[in-house]
């Protein structure tokens, strides 16, 4: 590669049977920290800027954006009018929230001073995935950045092929995998987890988390390396300059916050514990009690409102925290009485309304949320394009999260990168049990409206869309369930719960968001977060069966309500017939220009969908319609065979013989040797164009010509007697040019695919 080792640093490894490079000190050098990170053919550019002033906002602001690049993967834009990226795709959202939630537990929190890591992808190998070099490159870039990060972290991508593990698959062996699985961690713990799989049991799980914890230290190992040849840069903190009526202020909040924190040791567990507090809207009122009473004693001591505000901002959340951790850790208590592997009441109702395709209700306490489906042609599937190229998507789910889910008023602006994470998380929960495109043709699509949040409302739209689902008669496998899995621990992870089914004060720190969705047979997806600074494997295996203890009880309400999915969709659904057509008869469907194929579709309203190797979706509302359509389509892809019979309408005369129209656009030609059990002298003296006889196919030629014949048809009987007399009297004469040959020279000009092969 053009790197010139004169002017930074390099440092290689063989992992996985790739080699993994890490470089700095060319790139991007007014950065804080630029590192390229290349495994196989995949190269991704990393940077780190931290500023220098403080913001004045009340968390830690860090923001994490990858830069899907489509030169990476050599394509240009699909678009006629746009070939500049735009907004990002939902894969580089979801690969910029996997890095976000795997770097962001080793940072200071307390820090105020922005921190922006920026992930550009700019070669991508199919061969090398660009998500884990995508961590990989943060991960060394915030290394030697000289910020405050407890780093390094690896990552790696786990696969199940063919029964056996496999560590950083390609793409194109992803294909054939049961499992997607992507872990990354320190060199001893685990931080964050993502995971789709095809009902995978918890304890194969647990071998691949465990096992990727192991494969991924070859990575850690090497940013090490890295940050031991390119020592991190100093950050200037410069100084800070206080006057001294600044000093006295400073001096006099840090009195103000002993006190706050004396009074709070004395009085949070009396408020917090005093009884249970079923509700959020009880937890926040105690929440609002303790701020109350802290705010009432600085106002006693004559502090100033700007000053209370400060000095309760500062306490009262990190007190409440603590001690609903120690309660936790200490007496298994919490706030709303119930046990550690407890949930809390749960519900679920299908069939809201009269006209939606499917609908399904699932509230956990006073976590709720709505699943509204819509079926629609194979058409209006969705179509991707993004550095693994061009592809298509029939089954979308999206998720919603209005501000009065949480009782709150702010701008709506359409989808931020939390639904865009949370919808995605649901999708991937119910893919495996969605039906083929053979089995159930349609583009299906749900949209989960969070009517009320508290706890894990992604797995509640997990739940809601498997209610929609087997209410719209979707043949899914099984109904899939998820809940979240939470953790209570001291700092340095001596003493440790886990929690079943979290809600609001118990996602602290020290705490965990350790989703999990599956059937009554296996995980079909994880998401892990966490707000410590990794976790051991015992409390992973906990999670695990903690998971699918909830995950079967919620299954069991899922079931009460609705038994299995319905075996008659909607009236309001569209219908859709699916079948195979030989795919050399494509051609003969669409037609010149698309002028068959449209016909139908204006004939009959119906839309038609036709795959490469011939499978035909026919859809539409009208079930006449769509069957005309259908029969339509059968009659002109028909395979034809010696000894079958039809009445069609004759098309073209010729000397020789009549053209009979069998199916749209195939004729067939009766000689007129077999148009009649006696001699005819020519076909006009016996038919006309637009006549309706009965014919028999002869025989299949080897041009793939049809050939007919009338004379066995005793349907045609009515025709010879009118017809015999007239035949007489010509006296067979095969030249004559009377008026029934001039009908012949009336009838030309129609064209079709077995008389265009006799020309």
């Amino acid at each position: 590669m053009f790197f010139d080792k004169k002017e930074g640093v390099e440092v290689s490894t063989k992992w996985l049977g790739r080699e993994l490079t890490l470089k700095t000190g060319l790139l991007a050098k007014q950065a804080d920290a630029a590192v390229l990170a290349q495994y196989g053919e995949t190269v991704i550019m990393a940077t780190v800027v931290q500023s220098n002033e403080e913001r004045g906002v009340d968390f830690f602001p860090l923001s994490v954006e990858f830069e899907e690049k489509l030169y990476a993967a050599g394509i240009i834009k699909g678009s006629r009018w746009i070939k500049r990226e735009g907004r990002p795709s939902d894969d580089a959202v979801l690969t910029g929230r996997m890095i976000d939630r795997s770097i962001r537990p080793l940072f200071d929190d307390s820090s105020r001073k922005d921190v922006q890591v920026v992930i550009t992808a700019l070669s991508v190998d199919p061969a090398a995935t660009y998500e884990i070099t995508s961590l990989v490159a943060a991960s060394a870039a915030l290394a030697i950045s000289g910020v405050d990060w407890k780093g390094p972290i690896g990552g790696i991508k786990v696969g199940l092929i063919n029964d056996q593990l496999v560590f950083n698959p390609t793409f194109s062996e992803m294909e054939d995998s049961k499992l997607d699985l992507t872990v990354a961690g320190t060199d001893k713990k685990t931080i964050m987890i993502e995971a789709g799989a095809s009902e995978i049991p918890e304890d194969l799980v647990y071998e691949a988390i465990t096992r990727g914890q192991k494969e991924m230290q070859p990575a850690v190992e090497l940013i090490k390396k890295l940050k031991a040849k390119a020592p991190a840069k100093e950050k200037s903190e410069g100084e800070k300059l206080l006057t001294e009526e600044q000093i006295k202020a400073e001096e006099e909040k840090a009195k103000l916050v002993e006190t706050a924190n004396a009074w709070l040791k004395d009085n949070v567990n009396k408020i917090l514990f005093d009884k249970q507090y079923y509700t959020k809207g009880e937890r926040k009122a105690a929440v609002k009690a303790i701020k109350d009473g802290l705010n009432k004693l600085l106002f006693d001591q004559g502090v100033s409102e700007d000053l209370r505000k400060t000095v309760i901002g500062l306490t009262v959340e990190k007190a409440v925290d603590a001690e609903v951790t120690k309660e936790l850790l200490e007496n298994e208590k919490r706030v709303d009485g119930r046990a550690l592997d407890e949930i809390r009441k749960l519900s679920a109702k299908v069939g809201l309304f009269p006209r939606n395709h499917g609908t399904g209700l699932f509230s956990r306490g006073e976590t709720q949320i709505m699943s509204l489906l819509t079926l629609g042609a194979p058409g209006l599937e969705q179509n991707l394009e993004g550095l693994e190229g061009a592809s298509t998507k029939s089954y979308m789910h999206h998720y919603n999260f209005p501000p009065y889910s949480v009782g709150e008023t702010r701008p709506m602006r359409g989808p931020g990168r939390r639904e865009i994470g949370h919808g995605a998380l649901a999708e991937k929960a119910l893919k495996p049990v969605i039906p083929s495109k053979e089995e159930f043709p349609y583009t299906i699509r749900i949209v989960s409206e969070t009517l009320g949040s508290n706890g894990s409302s992604s797995m509640g739209a997990t739940c809601g869309s498997t209610l929609a689902l087997m209410d719209a008669g979707v043949p899914i496998k099984k109904p899939v369930a998820g809940l979240a899995i939470g953790l209570a621990s001291n700092e340095d992870m001596s003493q440790w719960k886990v929690l079943t089914d979290i809600q609001d004060l118990e996602d602290g720190k020290g705490g965990m968001d350790f989703k999990i969705t599956g059937t009554d047979e296996g995980i079909t997806a994880i998401q892990l977060d966490t707000k410590t600074d990794g976790l051991n494997e015992e409390i992973i295996k906990e999670a695990l069966e903690k998971g699918l203890k909830g995950r079967l009880e919620i299954l069991d309400v899922i079931k009460k309500a609705i038994p299995g999915y319905r075996k008659e969709l909607s009236k309001y659904a569209p219908r859709i017939t699916s079948f195979h057509i030989d795919p050399e008869k494509i051609r003969d469907v669409i037609g010149s220009g698309g002028k068959v194929i449209n016909k139908i579709i204006e004939d009959t309203g119906v839309s038609i969908d036709i795959e490469d190797d011939g499978f035909v979706m026919v859809c539409g509302t009208d079930s006449e319609m769509a069957a005309k359509a259908v029969q339509i389509i059968k009659d002109i892809t028909h395979e034809f065979e010696a000894g079958e019979t039809y009445k069609g309408k004759v098309v073209r005369l010729m000397d020789f013989g009549a053209f009979v129209e069998l199916t749209p656009g195939n004729d067939g030609l009766v000689h007129v040797s077999e148009m009649a059990p006696y001699r005819v002298g020519k076909p006009g003296d016996l038919v006309s164009i637009g006549d309706e006889v009965h014919v028999k196919i002869k025989e299949i030629d080897d041009q793939g010509r049809v050939n007919l014949t009338m004379k066995e048809m005793i349907e045609n009987q009515d025709l010879w007697k009118d017809r015999k007399g007239e035949q007489s009297r010509s006296g067979f004469d095969h030249g004559n040019r009377g008026g029934h040959g001039r009908r012949d020279d009336r009838g030309g000009g129609r064209r079709n695919f077995n008389r265009d092969k006799r020309r």
